[in-house]
């Protein structure tokens, strides 16, 4: 049975942020992710993971200004400066939380031309690879439903391989999220066969409303069977929003299908 790790930026939403780090614990789970960390001082949450025994399993580079609904940067003609600025910013967090992992998202790059934005892409994965590469962090890249999120760059895995191969750097990987791949492409099983070697990290939520694991059109009983045939030994991020919301408990009230396993 895979490992799971909860992720923070989605779950316990009644909670502040280094608070989840205590309530994922009191729910059983030995890991964590959280996407956007950097409003909390990197030394708070390394001390909140050491007192609720927990690691930080993945976390997100820096996406840009939220405001203006940037979802990333590495995609964008033009920011390679700011891409740049943001990789050494999550370098610094993730080396103080002990981070191994760390998405980088590519962006909305809206009408900008297509085979620019591949050249600037490839050009800033590489540059985040190297950064990262002697400090043991991967690089993931991660497929995104254009359901959620309308014109993000990086959206089928055939493009995400054609990527990692373009790029051909060893910490470069493809984070496997099943909730998107499943709106956008489906047929889960051979897709995680097909592409396990270059799977760093998985990722699951119910589809398609990304609750629970257990509510939806997924079973993901048969899925986790699956990555146990495989030989998958990573963890099993759990990005998906409470069903409950953030009623006190909610999140708890929904981990029946955890119990379970």
């Amino acid at each position: 049975m895979p490992r799971f790790a909860a992720n923070l930026s989605l779950m316990y939403p009644e909670h502040a942020l280094l608070d989840r780090v205590a309530a994922a614990a009191s729910d059983g789970f030995a890991a964590v992710e959280v996407q956007a960390p950097y409003a909390v001082p990197a030394a708070e949450l390394r001390a909140a993971l050491a007192d609720a025994r927990v690691q930080l399993v993945l976390m997100n580079a820096p996406q840009g200004d939220d405001e203006a609904g940037e979802r990333g940067l590495a995609a964008l003609p033009g920011r390679e400066r700011d891409f740049e600025a943001a990789v050494a910013q999550a370098l610094d967090y993730a080396r103080v939380v002990g981070a191994p992992r760390v998405h980088v998202l590519a962006g909305i790059p809206g009408v900008l031309p297509a085979a620019e934005c591949e050249r600037v892409y490839r050009r800033n994965l590489a540059h985040a690879c190297d950064v990262f590469a002697p400090h043991g962090i991967e690089v993931m890249i991660e497929p995104i439903n254009t359901r959620d999120m309308p014109g993000y760059f990086l959206h089928c895995l055939q493009h995400a391989v054609r990527t990692i191969e373009a790029v051909a750097r060893p910490n470069l990987r493809l984070q496997f999220d099943c909730y998107h791949v499943q709106i956008m492409e489906g047929d889960l099983t051979r897709r995680l066969r097909e592409h396990f070697s270059l799977i760093g990290h998985v990722q699951i939520a119910g589809v398609p409303q990304r609750h629970e694991p257990d509510l939806g059109e997924v079973h993901y009983p048969f899925i986790f069977a699956q990555l146990d045939a495989l030989g998958y030994r990573g963890w099993v991020g759990c990005e998906y929003r409470p069903a409950a919301g953030s009623r006190p408990g909610g999140t708890r009230m929904g981990l029946s299908w955890l119990r379970r396993l």
